[in-house]
C-alpha cells in the first residue's frame, strides 16, 4: 500500500507539479483568510511575494544587500556630507 501512495505523490509532483502546488497554495490562502480574516491573509500573502521577490533578485544577481537597496531606494546612498 505504501508503494502505491509513493508513486502516487511522485505523480503529483512530477507531471502535476504545478497543479498541486497551485492547489496547496489556494489552501494555504483559505486556511489563512478563515483563521486571521481577509486583511491580514491578503499582509501575509504580500509580504510572502515580497520576499520571495527579493530572494530572487539576489539569487539570480549575486550582490551584498547594500547596494540591492541603492539601487531600489532612491536617495540610498550613504552618509550626507553636508
Amino acid at each position: 500500500m505504501r508503494a502505491v501512495w509513493e508513486a502516487w505523490v511522485r505523480e503529483l509532483l512530477t507531471r502535476h507539479r504545478y497543479k498541486t502546488l497551485g492547489a496547496l497554495s489556494g489552501l494555504v490562502f483559505a486556511l489563512l483568510v478563515v483563521w486571521l480574516g481577509l486583511l491580514w491573509a491578503l499582509f501575509i500573502v504580500l509580504c510572502t511575494g515580497t520576499g520571495y521577490w527579493v530572494g530572487k533578485r539576489l539569487d539570480e544577481a549575486p550582490e551584498s544587500v547594500a547596494e540591492f537597496l541603492e539601487r531600489f531606494l532612491p536617495g540610498s546612498g550613504g552618509p550626507r556630507q553636508g
